[in-house]
């Protein structure tokens, strides 16, 4: 009866042991089903072309589709509210960027999530000035000439952005602040639409993201004029003057993108994510493809992103406050 009792006793032990173990070999089997990686802009933008990118690559690394879907609207709320209140399971996850999770605090007072404590931040992707393009059509190649043209008078400039809130309309708005010009704002629900009426002429400029422009800059469809960071961009646009060094010295504006999940979602799975985006992005065939597009690749540790997105958020409110940014 004790050797009975001894073997009952064992094997309840054991399969103790095994459940308080499950979690771990369950994080180590994700994902065991397709992942749906959410974009807040139409297919084309420079979010959209990072996101398939990486989508592609952590879809080989994981056997299991990544599947990029776009949901535009809102200048990209819609997504990120779709990622917030999505299970926290991790087959759900945010392409979260700049708009979304730091500038729309700022700007509207019933957002449906609470951009810091809805989302678990997992890495940050990638870092670009974006750059300030012009119509081939407007006779415009430097700062100072867009200044005196803004200045002389007759119909106003137009510049694109991919939404009220996005960084161009507020990139455009600091400038415009800053320079003493009236610019006419057009927006868009994304960044495709708006540089193909850029490239026609349709509307003068914009302060669109260096993916979203780089091979349209290259091919003579778009003039670059100025970055809007505090150093001069890569992807063939080093002899591309900062807005900065134009003269407006203090102007510095950056995008960024990096990588959202549900907040609650278990620690084993954003290590995972995490672990692995990071290996994609020190890839020399993927560092080679985000300089093409003057992005710099980003990485670093979980927390480390949490701490630059609280950052960002605290910026982007003192911003939107002192040029006085409303939307509908």
């Amino acid at each position: 009866m004790r050797s009975v009792a001894a073997a009952l006793a064992w094997i309840a032990a054991l399969c103790g042991a095994l459940v308080l173990g499950s979690p771990p070999a369950a994080a180590q089997a994700y994902p065991a089903k397709p992942v749906h990686l959410i974009v807040g802009f139409p297919p084309g933008g420079g979010t959209d072309i990072l996101a398939r990118l990486l989508a592609q690559r952590l879809g080989d690394a994981w056997g299991q589709s990544v599947v990029v879907e776009n949901r535009p609207g809102a200048s990209a709320t819609i997504a990120a509210n779709v990622v917030a209140h999505a299970a926290p399971d991790g087959y759900t996850l945010s392409m979260g960027q700049l708009t979304p999770n730091a500038i729309a605090p700022a700007l509207y007072g019933n957002l449906a999530y609470d951009a810091l404590k809805d989302f678990t931040p997992i890495v940050l992707v990638g870092t670009s000035p974006n750059v300030l393009v012009v119509s081939p059509a407007l006779p415009v190649r430097s700062v100072s000439e867009l200044v005196a043209r803004a200045k002389a008078g007759g119909k106003p400039l137009t510049y694109a952005s991919s939404g009220p809130g996005s960084l161009q309309h507020i990139a455009a708005e600091l400038f415009r602040s800053m320079a003493n010009v009236p610019l006419l704002h057009v927006p868009y629900k994304g960044s495709g639409q708006a540089v193909i009426d850029v490239m026609s002429g349709q509307v003068d400029l914009n302060f669109d993201s260096i993916p979203a422009t780089a091979q349209h800059i290259k091919s003579g469809k778009l003039r670059a004029v100025a970055v809007t960071g505090a150093a001069r961009a890569g992807g063939g646009l080093e002899d591309v003057p900062t807005i900065a060094e134009s003269g407006f010295p203090g102007y510095d504006l950056t995008t960024w993108w990096g990588l959202f999940a549900p907040a609650g979602t278990p620690g084993a799975v954003v290590k995972r994510i995490h672990d692995d985006t990071v290996a994609i992005l020190k890839l020399p065939e993927v560092r080679e493809r985000f300089a093409t597009v003057g992005v710099e690749p980003g990485g670093g540790t979980s927390d480390e992103f949490a701490a630059y997105v609280r950052q960002e958020v605290a910026k982007y409110d003192k911003l939107v406050k002192q040029l006085d940014i409303k939307v509908e």
